[in-house]
Order: C-alpha cells, then structure tokens, then sequence
C-alpha cells in the first residue's frame, strides 16, 4: 500500500479557474472546445502543424491519441505522443494539451508516466492535463504480450492513478500493490496540480471513473446513457460532479456525406471500438473486420455533417447544455486545415 496519502497534486477543483475566467495560460473550465490531433492519421511533423494552426484558430484544447498502433491499418501512421506533445507547446502559448488516452499500466509503468507529465508540465505550467485508460491490445498486447481480462486492467489502472498522485506530490513513496512496486520520489514535482482524467465507455467503467479520477473522457453515447453512473461514483466519493471536467469527443465533417464517408473509411471501427475490437491486436485484422461487420453509414449516423455552421453551433450547445464541459473537435478529413479553419471563424467565436 501507499505510505502516504494518494491524493495530493491531482484535485481538479485546485486546478480550474472560475467559470468566467479565461487566463492567459488556460483553464479546465467550462465550454472549452478542443481539437483532436489524432496520431493515427497523421505524421509528427503534420500534428505539430495541425496543433499550431488549431491553437491559432482558437481551440482551448488540443488533445492526443496516444497509441503504440493504429486503430486500423490503413489510417498509417502511430509516432509518440509524448514526444509531440513536448515539441507543440512551444509552438501554442495558451491552449491546454493532453492524452486521449494513454494508458499507464502496461507498456508505461505509472511511475514513468508520473515522471513524463511532471516534466511537460515543467515546461509548460498549468496547460498540461492526464488523461488515462484501461488501453487496448492494439497498443499493450502488442508492446508487451500482455493483455488480461477487464477486472484486472481497472483494477490496475486505479493502483496506477493512485501511485501517480502520490508520485506528483513530491514526497517519498513506498507502495507494494497488487501489482505495481514503487519506492522512489520524483525529484522535480509538477509545479501545480495536473488534472487527471479517466476514460470510459460502459456502465461499471463511468462508475469507476467518477469515483477514481477528477475528470472524464468519453463519447457522446456513452454520455447520455451512463451520466448518472458517473456522477454517482463520483459523489460515492465525496465529491462534486458538477466541479469535474468532462471530455466528448465529437466527430465532425466540414462538407457533405461523401466527404463524410472518405473519412469513415479511416475510423470504420468506432462503433464497435469498445464492444470487440479493442481485444484484437492486429491493426489490419481490426480494419477488415469493421469493413465486413459495419455499414459505412453506421459509422457516420453520430457524427455532425454539414458546411452550415449552424449545424456545428447546435451539437456543440447541445453537449455542453448535457453538463460536457470541453467538446472535443475529431475529424477524419484529409484537409484538416479546412475544419480549423472554419471551426475558428463561424463556431469558436460564439462561445467567447
């Protein structure tokens, strides 16, 4: 067990500004839109120019897959989010960054990933957030070879946020858990609380969030199906719903359906994403089977198509009116600049 108390550096109430507060280095606050970089489309060199220009445009949060693979074969590409992240702050003066996830449990141990975000938010104060997650075989069975049931993967994820914490804090640290042993300090702390998100996309995982994390990533689905079970982990654990940072991720198209589908074919595994394949570890054997087992019009029925900015305008009130509090911009065009583009002129604008 911890020798000391595992809550310390991760509280998100010490670490958000007012609600109306718009401070020049940021803020988990609430009605921020954010852009998703999403390493398994894109190059490095390509995510630090999509990050630039996203932060120019105005989003409040630019956000990082963090996989060790592609979902799927075809979207081509899968560099360190680590490193890009480091690499991008110095190019985005006020928007907040972090992952979407990474998971800190199997191919990083949760002291490695304690270290590397004390170190970015060194470099970058109080614009750094965690966002962790039980991963996927694609990335840990792959890296690893290991790849266990359900229980076990939540059971060492809150172990790891646990060792996180108390690793943030500065102190010295002797834990034996279950699974992870820690008897070391970090020797350069983050200088303010880092926010420390967990990812869910079921019943008993929106639980589990709420009581173990200060905030949330998910889809919107997931949102509107299991809010209550999140909120109720949460006050479970004696704090506040209404105070915690909730991120969706919102699929977008700038165009029409056929834009909309020469994108689907890149994230065709999305509505099965959490149901099987996050069990398979081949990228390829993902891909083939969400082009035979899913429509192409599955894929897109969630998704905000249109080149009116009314369109866009009314999804994102509509998420955030459901208690969202950063609305998570993802689209799978080639032509990224386009959606930052109009994102920065007809949508950002109206929630200034």
């Amino acid at each position: 067990m911890l020798a000391m108390a595992s809550g310390v550096g991760g509280g998100f109430a010490t670490a958000q500004a007012a609600p109306t507060a718009k401070p020049e280095v940021g803020g988990l606050r609430r009605n921020m839109i954010g852009y998703m970089l999403a390493h398994e489309q894109f190059p490095a060199p390509e995510i630090l120019r999509i990050g630039a220009q996203a932060s120019q445009a105005g989003f409040d949060v630019l956000a990082t897959s963090d996989h060790f693979q592609p979902w799927q074969a075809n979207q081509g590409h899968s560099s360190m989010a680590w490193v890009t992240m480091g690499a991008l702050g110095a190019q985005t003066g006020r928007a907040w960054m972090g992952t979407t996830v990474t998971c800190p449990t199997f191919r990083y141990t949760p002291a490695v990933v304690a270290e590397g975000f004390a170190s970015l938010a060194h470099l970058y104060p109080g614009r750094v957030f965690l966002g962790v997650g039980s991963g996927e075989a694609l990335n840990e069975q792959a890296a690893t070879g290991t790849w266990p049931k359900w229980q076990e993967r939540w059971d060492r994820l809150i172990e790891a946020m646990s060792i996180i914490r108390a690793l943030w804090s500065g102190q010295d640290v002797a834990h034996k858990g279950r699974y992870y042993t820690v008897n070391a300090r970090l020797y350069d702390p983050p200088p303010q609380p880092i926010p420390l998100l967990a990812a869910a996309n079921g019943k008993k995982s929106m639980r589990l969030a709420g009581q173990h994390a200060d905030g949330l990533v998910t889809d919107p689905a997931t949102w509107k199906q299991y809010k209550q079970e999140w909120q109720d982990g949460a006050a479970s654990a004696g704090k506040d719903p209404s105070q915690m940072p909730v991120l969706v991720e919102h699929y977008v198209v700038v165009g029409d359906k056929q834009a909309a589908r020469q994108a689907a074919e890149l994230w065709r595994f999305g509505p099965q994403a959490f149901k099987t394949l996050y069990n398979v570890r081949d990228p390829a054997e993902i891909q083939r089977r969400a082009e035979a087992g899913t429509p192409i019009e599955k894929v897109m029925e969630r998704w905000t198509v249109s080149s009116d900015a009314n369109a866009h305008l009314d999804a994102v009130h509509e998420l955030f009116a459901s208690g969202v509090t950063i609305v998570n911009t993802h689209s799978g065009q080639a032509d990224q600049r386009k959606v930052v583009d109009f994102y920065g002129e007809k949508v950002i604008p109206k929630f200034g």
